[in-house]
C-alpha cells in the first residue's frame, strides 16, 4: 500500500515543488537531486495518489476525455459524450534501460508493409497521459531519451515515425525526475529543460528523524490502518489540488509581478528565457494553491528559488545553488516605488495541518528497501600496496599541499579503436540501434529499424513469382531488411594519474591537474564513466571507483596531494584491477585507460622498477586494452621515459601540451602547407 504524502516527514520544497506541477503540469515538471535515502521515490508516488481521479473514454488506450476527445487519437475518432468510466490518476514508472519503443510505443512495420495495417503499440508516454511520468534515476538515462520526455512534456504530444508511418497521440503529464547527484549530473542543456529543481538530504534533527523512523515502523506494521489515519489529510490534500487547478485559469499575473519576475531572471543571468516562462508558470500555480487570484511578490519569490537554481550552472562541475541577497536585491528593484516590502507568507506554501499526532511535511519518510538504492560513488579506499617506497637508505619525501588545477581547456578526442555494442555516447565507434544507416542485415527478430532500399532490391527478383501484374510491390516477411546503423558509444575513461615527487614544481602538477580535469570534462560531454587511480609513496589508491560522477572525479583530483616515490607498476596493476571487475559489472563498456605520468619509476626494487612497470604495462597490452600515456617531462633533456611506457602499452603518447584540441588543429594546418 502507497505510503500517505501527508505522512512523509519534513522536505517542504520538494513538497511545494510536487504540488504546483499538480496544480499546473505547464510549469514543465520537477526533477528531485539528493542523497539516496531521503523519500524522493516514496513522495513522488505518494503523490499520484492524491491527485484528482480522471475521467476516460471507454476502451481508449490514450486516456480521452469523454468531454473533449482527442480529435486525432489513434484509437479514435470519439463521440463527444461517448460512454466514459473514472478512474484514479495513473503513476508510470520510465525504467532506466528502457528502449525509446517501448517510451514513444512502437509501430508494427511487418504489418504495414505487407498487410497495409497501421498497427500502433502505445508506449509509456500514453500510459501516462493525464496522469504522472516518474523518472528514477533521469541522470542515467540516456540524453536523447531525456530530450524525448522533456519535448512530449512540453508539446503535450508525442509523435512516432517510422519509415514515413506517423501517429500522434495526445501526452500531457506530470513529469517527475530523481536522481543522486553522485551518480553523475545531467547536462545544463537538459536541467534547463527542467520547470523547476530541488535539492534534498535527510534531516539532521534527531527528533525529526525519529519521527521519520517512528513512522515507517508504523506503516511496515500495519499499512492499512496507518493509510486509514491519514484518510482525512490525503482527502484534504486532494480536495485542494482540485481547487487551485480550478481558480488556475482566473489568476492574474500584473504587469508588476511579470516585471519582478523578468527582474529577477535577468539578476542571475540565465540563458534564454525559458526562466521567466517556468518562474511565471510556477508564480501563477503557487498563487492558486495559496487560494489568490493575482500574483504576489512572494508567489514571485518562491517561484524563484524552486525555478532557477539549476539554471545559474555554465559547467558540470559548477554546484546549483541561489544567492539569497541577490534574489531579494532584484525583487526590491522591480518593486513600484509605493509598494511596500512583502515578506514570506507564513504557511502559503504548505498544505494544511495534518491530524494530531506528528509534524506534517511531505518528504524525508526512509525509503522502502527497493527505492532510492543508488550506487552512488564510494569513498577513496586505499588499494593493496603495491611495490615501491625507493631504496632503503633513502627517506622518502614529504607530501606537498594540494595543487589547485589549472584552467581546463577544450582536448582533442581520444577514442577506442575498432567498434563497439556499448551504451550509446560520444566518443568511440559503435553499432546500435541510433547513428547512420551504413549496411541492411535479415532481421533476427522484429524489424524495428527498416532499411527500406535493402528490403525493395530484396523483394524484386520475386515480383514475377508472386503474380504481380501492375504498379506496387509484392513484399514478403522474408523481404524485410533491419538497417544497421553505426553511432557513437560512450566509454569507461580510466585515468591514472602519478602524483609523485618526480612530477616536479608546483606549476608543472597544476598544469597536469589542468589537463586531466580538461579530459573530465571531455568524458562528461560525452556520456563516459570515469574512475581515478593515483599513485605515489609507496603504492596506489583507487581514488574514485568507476562511476558517472565527474564531479566526485574532478572534486578529488583538485584535492590530490603530491609526494614521495614513484610506485609506476602498482599504479598500472591497480588500474589492471580496476578494469578487471568492470568488465564483469559492464560488458559492454569498452575501457580507455589515460595514465599521466613522466614515465619514471621508482621503489624498493631500485632499477628493477622501470622493468617492473613495463611487465605491468605488457599484461595490460595482452588484455588488449585501449590506452593513452600523458607525458608530462619537462625541461631541455628529456629521457622519453613516458614514450617506452607508452610502447609497453601499446598506446598512443602525447605530450602534454599536445593534448588540447587547438594543437592538433595546428598540426593539420603546418601539414597542409607543407604539402
Amino acid at each position: 500500500m502507497t505510503y500517505p504524502f501527508g505522512a512523509v516527514v519534513g522536505m517542504d520544497d520538494m513538497r511545494l515543488a510536487l504540488l504546483l506541477n499538480a496544480v499546473s503540469p505547464a510549469v514543465g515538471g520537477v526533477l528531485v537531486r539528493g542523497e539516496k535515502g531521503t523519500a524522493k521515490s516514496t513522495a513522488v508516488r505518494a503523490l499520484a495518489a492524491v491527485l484528482p481521479p480522471v475521467a476516460v473514454v471507454a476502451g481508449c488506450r490514450f486516456a480521452c476525455d469523454p468531454a473533449a476527445p482527442d480529435p486525432a487519437c489513434p484509437d479514435g475518432p470519439h463521440d463527444p459524450g461517448a460512454p466514459g468510466s473514472t478512474r484514479p490518476a495513473r503513476l508510470v514508472e520510465l525504467p532506466v534501460g528502457a528502449s525509446e519503443d517501448r517510451v514513444v510505443g512502437s509501430l508494427d512495420l511487418e504489418r504495414a508493409l505487407t498487410e497495409g495495417v497501421k498497427a500502433f503499440e502505445p508506449g509509456l508516454l500514453a500510459a501516462a497521459h493525464r496522469g504522472v511520468l516518474y523518472v528514477d534515476e533521469v541522470n542515467l538515462l540516456h540524453d536523447h531519451l531525456v530530450d524525448l520526455l522533456l519535448d512530449a512534456a512540453a508539446l503535450g504530444t508525442a509523435y512516432v515515425e517510422r519509415e514515413g508511418v506517423s501517429v500522434r497521440h495526445a501526452a500531457r503529464f506530470l513529469l517527475v525526475g530523481t536522481m543522486n547527484p553522485e551518480e553523475g549530473e545531467l547536462r545544463p542543456q537538459l536541467l534547463d529543460r527542467f520547470g523547476l529543481t530541488v535539492e534534498v538530504a535527510a534531516p539532521r534533527d534527531p527528533a525529526e528523524r525519529a519521527e521519520v523512523v517512528r513512522r515507517r515502523f508504523a506503516h511496515d506494521a500495519d499499512p492499512a490502518g496507518f493509510a486509514a489515519s491519514w484518510a482525512d489529510e490525503e482527502a484534504g490534500l486532494a480536495r485542494r489540488i482540485a481547487e487551485a487547478r480550478a481558480r488556475l485559469p482566473h489568476v492574474v499575473l500584473s504587469d508588476d509581478a511579470l516585471r519582478q519576475v523578468t527582474a529577477v531572471c535577468a539578476a542571475f543571468d540565465v540563458d534564454g528565457l525559458r526562466a521567466d516562462l517556468v518562474t511565471a508558470r510556477a508564480a501563477i500555480a503557487h498563487a492558486a494553491w495559496c487560494g489568490r487570484d493575482e500574483v504576489t511578490e512572494d508567489d514571485v519569490r518562491v517561484a524563484a528559488r524552486l525555478a532557477l537554481p539549476h539554471r545559474r550552472r555554465r559547467n558540470p562541475f559548477d554546484a546549483p545553488g541561489l544567492d539569497e541577497e541577490t534574489l531579494e536585491q532584484a525583487l526590491d528593484d522591480a518593486r513600484p516605488d509605493d509598494d511596500p516590502p512583502e515578506g514570506p507568507d507564513d504557511g502559503g506554501g504548505t498544505p494544511p495541518p495534518p491530524p494530531p499526532g506528528g509534524p506534517s511535511g511531505d518528504g524525508g519518510a526512509p525509503e522502502s528497501p527497493d527505492a532510492d538504492s543508488g550506487t552512488g560513488s564510494s569513498p577513496p579506499s586505499t588499494a593493496p600496496r603495491g611495490e615501491g617506497g625507493g631504496s632503503a637508505a633513502a627517506a622518502p619525501a614529504p607530501d606537498r599541499a594540494a595543487v589547485a588545477p589549472a584552467d581546463p581547456f577544450r582536448t582533442r578526442r581520444l577514442e577506442v579503436p575498432g567498434i563497439g555494442a556499448g551504451v550509446a555516447g560520444r566518443r568511440s565507434r559503435a553499432r546500435g540501434d541510433r547513428g547512420r544507416v551504413v549496411g541492411a542485415t535479415r532481421p533476427s527478430g522484429t524489424v524495428t529499424r527498416l532499411h527500406l532500399t535493402g528490403t525493395v532490391l530484396a523483394a524484386a527478383p520475386h515480383q514475377v513469382a508472386r503474380g504481380r501484374t501492375g504498379p506496387g510491390l509484392r513484399i514478403a516477411r522474408e523481404d524485410l531488411r533491419q538497417a544497421v546503423l553505426e553511432g557513437r558509444e560512450g566509454n569507461l575513461v580510466l585515468f591514472v594519474v602519478d602524483a609523485s615527487g618526480s612530477m616536479g614544481s608546483r606549476s608543472r602538477m597544476a598544469a597536469v591537474k589542468g589537463a586531466v580535469l580538461s579530459l573530465l570534462l571531455d568524458a562528461y560531454q560525452r556520456r563516459d564513466k570515469v574512475g581515478l587511480v593515483t599513485f605515489r609513496g609507496t603504492g596506489a589508491e583507487l581514488a574514485l571507483p568507476p562511476t558517472w560522477s565527474v564531479e566526485a572525479a574532478a572534486a578529488r583530483l583538485t584535492a590530490l596531494p603530491t609526494g614521495g616515490r614513484t610506485p609506476l607498476a602498482a599504479g598500472l596493476l591497480r588500474a589492471h584491477q580496476t578494469l578487471r571487475v568492470e568488465r564483469v559489472r559492464d560488458p559492454q563498456r569498452r575501457p580507455l585507460l589515460v595514465v599521466v605520468t613522466d614515465g619514471r619509476a621508482t621503489g624498493a626494487r631500485g632499477s628493477a622498477a622501470v622493468a617492473d612497470a613495463h611487465a605491468a604495462a605488457a599484461l595490460l597490452a595482452a588484455e588488449g586494452t585501449a590506452a593513452v600515456v600523458v607525458d608530462c617531462e619537462s625541461g631541455p633533456v628529456r629521457l622519453g621515459l613516458a614514450g617506452a611506457l607508452g610502447t609497453a602499452l601499446g598506446a598512443q603518447t602525447l605530450r602534454l601540451e599536445e593534448l588540447a584540441a587547438e594543437s592538433l588543429a595546428a598540426t593539420v594546418r603546418s601539414l597542409r602547407e607543407a604539402a
